[in-house]
């Protein structure tokens, strides 16, 4: 086997797009020479996640002019992980980069992606330095989260790091046998391990219009991360409940020893009232953790596919066929 350092590998990059038909007409084409620059066998597939915009017409019209462009329509609007995976299970590349398809992810970090790789990285993930284009709340929920989703986590996720990177087939493999429904794709990148190498980079401005995922995506996205990679909320529970237990068997001791000892009577019903609240609110609360966990248990054991594809155009890289045993 030769060394990577001889290598010139294919290269698939994948671009999730929703509502960026006005980006794309740009955008593909810049990534597309970019790729051609760095290898003679390239592609570049483009997933659209349920578009409402014109993003089919301007799609079908770049494959008819780029034979190296892929086009997968999923049959709605599956969100950013499900339309991830959908092009890395699509993807024939030895590397495959993923990139966002609103601009902000520079293709000038593309050839020190490759040369990372070709000096043994299994994955070079880009790790953004400012957050300019967020609100200072959105900051500080970002910075809790991966403070949050580490603590006593044997798989440490990378903070500030995004689906910005390259990966090389092996990595690609194993995220395709990585098949729950629940993705939190920068846990999953974490979890499959290789050998990692991280790169600073400052986001673009976007090419146009502004994101469709916004502090609401961002809390769902957050809290599925929290509870597919975490049990830090059932630990807090466990240990909550034991703090109550004490205090409770502390606060009953002292009230018996003040009736036995010192002659002061229990006080009357507000003691009882706020103690009944208090604990109810904890019961609830702990209930409605454990039903979000089970709630993603019924999700699992359904097995529905995590997205569908209504229609593929292009060519792209010759399909990889697996090894076939000797006759």
């Amino acid at each position: 086997m030769p060394k990577r350092q001889t290598l010139t590998p294919s290269i698939s990059c994948v671009i999730p797009a929703y509502n960026e038909a006005r980006s794309l007409g740009t955008l593909v084409p810049d990534i597309l020479n970019a790729l051609k620059r760095l290898s003679a066998q390239v592609e570049l597939i483009i997933v659209d996640d349920g578009s409402r915009d014109d993003t089919m017409a301007v799609m079908h019209a770049l494959c008819a002019q780029y034979p190296q462009v892929i086009y997968l329509k999923l049959s709605r609007n599956f969100g950013k992980e499900p339309a991830l995976t959908a092009g890395i299970e699509a993807a024939q590349g030895d590397v495959v980069i993923l990139m966002d398809g609103d601009g902000q992810h520079p293709v000038s970090l593309l050839p020190d992606m490759l040369a990372k790789w070709r000096a043994g990285s299994d994955v070079v993930y880009a790790v953004r330095q400012t957050r300019h284009d967020q609100s200072g709340l959105q900051i500080r929920l970002t910075a809790w989260f991966y403070k949050l989703v580490n603590l006593g986590n044997r798989v440490k996720i990378p903070a500030n790091a995004g689906d910005f990177r390259l990966m090389d087939r092996q990595v690609v493999e194993a995220l395709k046998r990585l098949t729950e429904r629940n993705r939190f794709m920068k846990g999953l990148y974490a979890w499959v391990g290789f050998n990692s190498t991280a790169i600073d980079y400052q986001p673009l401005p976007r090419t146009d219009g502004k994101s469709n995922f916004g502090l609401m995506g961002s809390l769902s996205l957050a809290f599925t991360g929290i509870l597919a990679f975490s049990i830090a909320p059932l630990r807090a529970l466990t240990l909550s409940g034991l703090i109550l237990s004490v205090l409770a068997l502390g606060y009953g001791l002292w009230v018996v020893g003040e009736f036995f000892i010192l002659g002061i009577a229990v006080p009357g019903y507000a003691t009882i009232v706020v103690g009944m609240m208090f604990f109810s609110g904890i019961q609830l609360l702990s209930i409605g953790i454990l039903a979000e966990y089970v709630g993603r248990i019924y999700e699992e054991v359904k097995q529905r596919p995590n997205y569908l594809v209504s229609q593929r155009l292009g060519q792209g890289l010759p399909l990889q066929l697996p090894d076939q045993p000797p006759a």
